[in-house]
This record gives structure tokens, C-alpha cells and sequence, in this order.
């Protein structure tokens, strides 16, 4: 009775797991100036903000404004400062992305769809 019961609680958590909001990846995107990674981590139409520049974009819209930042401004570095507190609805982050000794304030909102959280806007500003 006892693995009978362990085994659904295994199975359980194995596919019904509560989804992370992909700091870690997110983090590695913008030091390596991935932007495919982080557009593929967006909902299919996203608010993207970059130096006062703003407009909704499509995931490979987003891709090109986020490659054409890396390539004028290429990571020195990228930390996470704060994390939101996650709800059923989304969370936000705040980090600090700094590229040959200027930093830039980035926000991202996440918005929950079904088990993941998808990045609904994202803004890169100067701090």
C-alpha cells in the first residue's frame, strides 16, 4: 500500500510540477546575448522597451530588436536584483545588464499562461 501511494505521489509531482519562471536562463540569455533564447521565453507578442524605444513585437520581430541591442551593447555582465512574488497571474523581475561600463535597468513581466510564465513586456532602460 505504502509504494502504491508513493509512486502516485512521485508520479504526480513528476508531471504536474508547479513551472519556474526561468531566471537561471534568462540570466545566461542576456550575459551571452542570446536573443533568440530570451524571445523564445515571450509570449507570441510581447511590449519590448529599449531606450525609450517601445512598440509590441512578435517573437522573431524581437529577436532582431534584441540582437541589434546586443550587437551595439554586448554584455560585460547581468544579475537579477529582484524577483516579484509569483501569483496565478504573473510575477516581474528587475536586473541590472551592464555593457562596457554602463548600466542598464531591465524589467520583465511574466504572465502565467497555463503551467509556464511567458514574458509579456520586457524593458531595458539606462539607470
Amino acid at each position: 500500500m505504502a509504494f502504491i501511494f508513493s509512486f502516485l505521489v512521485s508520479f504526480f509531482f513528476f508531471f504536474f510540477h508547479p513551472a519556474d519562471v526561468p531566471y537561471s536562463d534568462l540570466e545566461a540569455a542576456f550575459v551571452n546575448g542570446n536573443a533568440s533564447s530570451i524571445a523564445e521565453m515571450g509570449k507570441e507578442k510581447m511590449l519590448i522597451s529599449i531606450l525609450d524605444k517601445e512598440a509590441v513585437y512578435s517573437q522573431s520581430q524581437a529577436t532582431l530588436v534584441l540582437k541589434d541591442f546586443f550587437s551595439k551593447k554586448p554584455a560585460t555582465s547581468f544579475k537579477f536584483n529582484f524577483k516579484g512574488k509569483e501569483s496565478a497571474d504573473g510575477t516581474f523581475a528587475i536586473g541590472v545588464y551592464t555593457s562596457k561600463g554602463e548600466e542598464y535597468r531591465v524589467t520583465i513581466h511574466f504572465k502565467k499562461i497555463g503551467a509556464d510564465f511567458k514574458i509579456e513586456r520586457l524593458t531595458i532602460e539606462r539607470s
